[in-house]
């Protein structure tokens, strides 16, 4: 009896801990509700599953306890019951991975008018440029990569040179208006992971992956690597900072270029 009672005090403590979790309590700082709504349904299926396990196990740990006389059945296949759990496996297997073809189409196709920014992960930091006047990211190249050059930003491509360079600091957005986030690395995979947007990444070396979200309230949020990325991986933390349309374009006036940190003499 005792091992029964801890089954059922684990199954409703289970289904408890999810309704009650701080998780959706947490601010959303962006549009993604149907990555939460995607996070719900896979709860929900995992969740069923798991306590009809949990529960089944305990009736018939009570229900087949030794008694006296008693002998176990002997029943070495069940074509019917094989079946039966391989249809109904699938069945919940497709409806949690499903809707994460709509939510991906979503999280990548990005809307006309955003403005964008790049995110470089290195080991254990996080920097970011930002296109200048004429909007436009400068091509890059691992190659380039110095101690005067950190994010490899090709020195001959005049787009560039007014490209706003923010080197293991705070990253500041404005609210209420969608971005396009370009993320690579200069050395090992890391992972960009945001939890109050719903946002996250893999950084891979030799490729630039991207997706898209708006801020919807200003407030500042922890950026982490979710990559195991080296020893100094705990450590790998940044911030982003989104700001009212004023306090951001105060923000940017006081950020450098690429030609200011590279001029000569600097």
């Amino acid at each position: 009896m005792p091992i029964v009672v801890a089954l059922v005090l684990i199954a409703v403590g289970s289904v408890a801990f999810h309704l009650l979790n701080p998780w959706w309590l947490t601010p959303i700082a962006s549009n993604w509700h149907y990555i939460d709504a995607t996070i719900a349904i896979t709860f929900w299926i995992t969740g069923t599953v798991f306590t009809a396990v949990v529960l089944f196990t305990a009736y018939c740990v009570f229900r087949f306890r030794h008694k006296p006389g008693r002998r176990a059945g002997y029943e070495p296949e069940n074509k019917r019951l094989e079946w039966w759990l391989a249809g109904v496996t699938a069945v919940g297997v497709a409806a949690m991975l499903t809707p994460g073809l709509f939510v991906w189409s979503q999280f990548v196709t990005v809307p006309q008018g955003s403005s964008e920014f790049e995110v470089v992960g290195q080991q254990w930091m996080w920097s970011f440029r930002l296109p200048g006047k004429n909007g436009r990211l400068g091509t890059s190249d691992t190659r380039y990569v110095s101690s005067d050059n950190p994010l490899g930003i090709n020195p001959d491509d005049p787009n560039g040179q007014d490209n706003v360079v923010i080197v293991g600091d705070d990253l500041h957005l404005p609210v209420g208006k969608p971005v396009r986030v370009l993320l690579r690395s200069v050395d090992v995979v890391h992972d960009f992971y945001v939890p109050e947007f719903r946002a996250k990444m893999d950084l891979m070396p030799g490729m630039v992956t991207r997706f898209w979200f708006t801020p919807t309230r200003t407030g500042t949020f922890e950026i982490l690597c979710a990559g195991f990325c080296g020893v100094g991986h705990p450590q790998m933390r940044g911030k982003v900072v989104v700001d009212t349309e004023s306090d951001y374009q105060t923000w940017l006036q006081k950020q450098q270029t690429f030609a200011q940190l590279t001029a000569p003499g600097k």
